[in-house]
């Protein structure tokens, strides 16, 4: 099964700062630990979809160099739902069957989720969604028989319109804090992350 990992980096965060992708976590920016935690074996190509300052992002965060750019122009408008779609065209274009989709704000979820993920999409699960105490969390697995609910999805719903319509689809699999666990504001980022530097 070819599955592409889509990466949205294409928010403003306008409450912590500036481009999350760029904030940092051990030495490294979010975008470059995302990147690092999506691009297990099996995963084919990296899309990373950009939009707010794009080019400073691109320049900065440390994107794989074999990594597919794509740029939302539409992120202020249409949201993540948008980028995740620019996302799905990259990835339709490249014939992935499977897609795992992550934001950029949630750099904390450990490599056995993103691997439980991916074991449940190659076993022939239409969408997985890890799980941790009751919430589900990110990366999310799509596989192609769910993108044309994607591309269909209300704005203000996104991609949770499609696990709320279609809930004989979603598999949950066991994910651990990080999953669950959205970095928006500064105090996320101090509780969650600590020093940055």
């Amino acid at each position: 099964m070819r599955i592409a990992a889509i990466l949205l980096a294409a928010g403003e965060g306008r409450r912590i700062g500036g481009p999350k992708a760029l904030l940092r976590i051990e030495g490294e920016t979010f975008l470059s630990r995302c990147a690092r935690l999506l691009l297990r074996p099996g995963v084919e190509r990296l899309i990373v979809v950009f939009g707010h300052e794009a080019e400073r992002v691109c320049a900065m965060a440390g994107v794989p160099n074999d990594a597919l750019r794509v740029t939302n122009t539409a992120y202020h408008e249409g949201g993540m739902l948008s980028s995740i779609l620019r996302g799905l065209d990259a990835a339709e274009a490249l014939d992935a069957q499977a897609a795992l989709i992550h934001p950029v704000d949630h750099p904390l979820v450990g490599e056995a989720t993103v691997e439980g993920v991916l074991a449940a999409l190659r076993d022939g699960a239409i969408i997985a969604v890890p799980s941790y105490a009751s919430r589900r969390g990110h990366p999310g697995g799509f596989a192609r028989a769910a993108w044309a609910e994607l591309r269909g999805a209300a704005g203000d719903r996104g991609a949770r319109a499609v696990l709320q319509d279609h809930p004989e689809w979603v598999r949950h699999v066991p994910g651990d804090a990080g999953c669950v666990s959205g970095i928006d504001t500064p105090e996320d980022l101090q509780r969650l992350v600590g020093s940055t530097k």
